[in-house]
């Protein structure tokens, strides 16, 4: 019976290299304070041993945990993976941060919190002084809890807010924040369909606690306006759901003047839009255009595939945890808002109005 291999420890290393567990520390965490020649060995006995560093390790110094913390919204993410229609958004933000993370040999730690609970202090706050993380990331809408934002500054969390632009929270501390241009992919996506020939675009919009939302619907209300193109009674509103999108896309579509296209704030509202479009007998895009947001996997393998907003999750979500970090070595340089740019990818659903309803 082969023997099980004992894992290589700090311990290991200090008694290789004859120093103490501290100085290994200081030579993993790259700290100033280690003399060359003391260093040198100290690698040695590293490579010699093919000694991996452990998170303990790491926080031996005490002047930093190497852990991120990515909260994400309880509620809608647990909906989600019960019903088996488990986002994209979530794969990206970790497929991003955690890869981010590896880089500078920190680790991605992923807890879910319900913004609307009553007991949201004393849960994160436990969460907070179990781990005690170099930083946060918060993604919508935790990203503009004032009651998240007040936890993490009264536990000297530092933190990036995903999806913020702005800073309406009174005497908080607004932190690092790293948004997508939903705006500007409003825009985008709007200009694509006016180009095409549209005057009477619909938008579905998101719930109103993520301000995203209200964003995308800001940039498509002035891209009509830009283009003399009325958007009064074109706008419906979902809350990101299927059966939300399904009532939106079923209101936008009754009346004799309906929309030629419509943009959906994500893909499941664009989903249901294509199935409310079904049951009246529109072709898409003959009769009905159709624009989603998100880009997910999913809508590539529609009938016909959906001209989608791409939306950089890993990307945005690895440029937080990047500024986190770098603000661990100079915390008095925290950069002004970044401001990501969506594309927009042309597939199938949209096309020149064929006829006016």
């Amino acid at each position: 019976m082969a023997r099980r291999r004992l894992a290589v420890t700090i311990k290991h290393v200090a008694a290789d290299a004859g120093v103490s567990l501290q100085t290994v520390s200081r030579v993993i965490n790259d700290e100033p304070n280690v003399r060359p020649e003391m260093r040198e060995r100290v690698k040695a006995s590293i490579d010699r041993l093919g000694y991996v560093p452990s998170i303990a390790a790491q926080r031996m110094s005490g002047s930093r945990s190497y852990l991120i913390l990515a909260l994400n919204d309880r509620e809608r993410t647990i909906a989600d993976w019960r019903a088996r229609q488990g986002t994209d958004w979530v794969d990206q933000m970790l497929l991003g941060g955690m890869l981010e993370c590896a880089e500078h040999g920190y680790r991605l730690i992923f807890e879910l919190v319900d913004t609307h609970a009553d007991h949201l202090a004393r849960e994160l706050g436990a969460a907070l002084s179990a781990l005690q993380p170099d930083g946060a990331i918060l993604t919508p809408p935790h990203s503009d809890n004032p009651h998240i934002l007040a936890i993490l500054a009264r536990h000297h969390v530092p933190y990036a807010r995903i999806g913020a632009q702005d800073d309406k929270h009174g005497g908080t501390a607004d932190g690092i924040r790293v948004s997508m241009d939903d705006e500007g992919a409003a825009r985008l996506a709007t200009r694509h369909l006016l180009d095409l020939g549209h005057r009477r675009i619909g938008f579905i919009s998101g719930p109103e606690e993520y301000r995203l939302a209200g964003r995308r619907v800001d940039g498509w209300r002035a891209e009509m306006a830009d283009a003399g193109a009325a958007s009064d009674g074109l706008l419906q509103a979902g809350d990101f759901s299927y059966a939300s999108g399904f009532r939106a896309a079923q209101a936008l579509l009754a009346p004799i003047d309906r929309p030629t296209a419509i943009i959906a704030s994500n893909d499941q509202m664009a989903l249901a839009t294509i199935e409310a479009a079904r049951e009246r007998s529109l072709d898409i895009p003959y009769d009905l255009s159709l624009v989603s947001f998100d880009n997910t996997p999913l809508v590539r393998f529609t009938t016909p595939p959906l001209t989608a907003v791409d939306q950089p999750i890993a990307e945005t979500t690895a440029t937080a945890v990047r500024l986190l970090i770098q603000s661990q070595r100079d915390p008095a340089a925290l950069p002004g808002p970044v401001v990501i740019p969506m594309g927009l990818v042309e597939r199938a659903s949209t096309a020149p109005p064929v006829h006016a309803a």
